[in-house]
């Protein structure tokens, strides 16, 4: 009796994706130890220091002056009546003895009640003082420290892709100004630089897709003819295959030059949509390799550029899918909102991907090795634009390998 045939294993789910929606929180800005700040501290707290060294000094000195310099007070009689003075505890009548020891009691008391008047009213002042001190410090600070403000909030204003941007200073001639300078003419070279990036991405554009759109063209047309040999007519089915790889390379390197630069238009774009056109267009070549695409993608909003977002979507499926295995393959693609950001998530089965491996598939024309993914389509360039699109809209892209084999990339984009 043959055995029972077992039914076939169903396919792993992927992971659930995990986000940690919550960044690490900055501390408040009163608690930040700023320069301003700490050059506050410094200041009050060396003239607090100066305050109570000098007030020690002057302490001790009066103390001593106090002591030696005030004479020894006597009394010579047999019979002494006192009256009318500052020591109430002094007796009126009494003998030289008595007199005399009240005498330096009271002496001695006076001079121990100045210098502690001295004390409490001094140690007053220093406080008084070292209040105003320290605001002061702080004034003075913030007014040696403007400058630096100026040159921050036009860094911050460079950052958002305006090198238009310069500080020009104002003020004396000193390290502050120097500082200014130089960094506006670092703006000046950073300027003329990407605007030579500019015009050379734009000739590029013209001077490569000129020639190989005549290229196709031309064999699309010889490809038609059908008196056109066997040898040939497979000639040119090589040939227009080598085309289109070049103009997937040219495109694929203009477009990374361009999403290097922050997005500055932004508008509110669907990202589920988005995922929901990646899988339309990659639906007919994951039929023809007989992979699953699934998934549920729920809408959120995100602002940014739809055709860089697109293309993010595109690339991550269009590799999700080339990069599997041969049977029972799938693809999930997968949407949802989180708090302060959408995420996006492509898993797939696939080849085992060392985790060393994994940093590399983002560098432009690393691509895993085809004998073991079976995939000789595209130029290596999927992933470095994806990485430099979602950089451009202030995202994070994040890749991690399955343990059954393939990868779950996730894509981080602020609402």
């Amino acid at each position: 009796m043959a055995p029972a045939s077992r039914a076939p294993a169903p396919a792993a789910l992927p992971p659930v994706p995990t986000v940690s929606p919550d960044p690490p929180r900055r501390p408040a800005p009163w608690l930040r130890p700023t320069i301003r700040i700490r050059l506050t501290l410094l200041y009050g707290g060396m003239f607090l220091m100066a305050g109570v060294v000098l007030l020690t000094l002057i302490y001790i000195l009066a103390a001593q002056t106090l002591k030696e310099g005030t004479p020894e007070f006597r009394v010579f009689g047999t019979n002494v009546r006192v009256g009318n003075v500052s020591c109430p505890d002094l007796p009126s009548v009494g003998t030289v003895a008595e007199i005399n020891s009240a005498i330096s009691d009271c002496l001695h008391n006076q001079r121990e009640l100045a210098l502690h008047t001295f004390l409490n009213r001094s140690l007053a002042a220093l406080v008084g003082l070292t209040v105003v001190a320290f605001a002061f410090g702080y004034a003075m600070a913030g007014r040696v420290l403007s400058p630096l403000g100026r040159i921050t909030r036009t860094a911050q204003r460079v950052a958002g892709s305006d090198l238009h941007r310069r500080i020009e200073l104002g003020g004396p001639d000193d390290e502050l100004k120097e500082l200014a300078d130089t960094f506006d003419q670092m703006l000046d070279r950073l300027d003329r630089a990407f605007e030579s990036q500019r015009r050379f991405v734009a000739n590029a554009s013209h001077e490569l897709r000129t020639p190989l759109a005549i290229n196709r063209t031309l064999l699309e047309v010889q490809l038609a003819d059908p008196g056109a040999s066997p040898e040939l007519a497979q000639l040119g089915k090589t040939l227009l295959a080598t085309n289109e790889r070049s103009e997937q390379l040219v495109e694929g390197l203009l477009l990374l030059a361009r999403s290097e630069n922050k997005v500055v238009d932004k508008k509110p774009v669907d990202l589920s949509e988005v995922a929901a056109q990646a899988v339309d267009q990659t639906r007919e070549e994951a039929h023809a390799k007989g992979v699953e695409l699934r998934g549920v993608r729920h809408q959120v909003l995100v602002q940014g550029n739809g055709v860089l977002l697109e293309r993010i979507a595109l690339n991550l499926v269009q590799n999700a899918v080339r990069y599997n295995v041969p049977e029972e393959g799938w693809v999930e693609v997968v949407t949802e909102p989180q708090p302060g950001c959408a995420v996006l998530v492509v898993a797939n089965t696939g080849p085992v991907v060392p985790a060393y491996e994994v940093e590399n598939l983002f560098e432009p024309f690393r691509r895993l090795r085809t004998e073991r993914t079976g995939s000789d389509k595209g130029v290596g360039l999927g992933l470095s634009i994806v990485r430099s699109v979602v950089r451009a809209h202030d995202g994070t892209i994040t890749a991690q390998p399955r343990e059954g084999g393939g990868m779950v990339m996730r894509v981080v984009l602020p609402r």
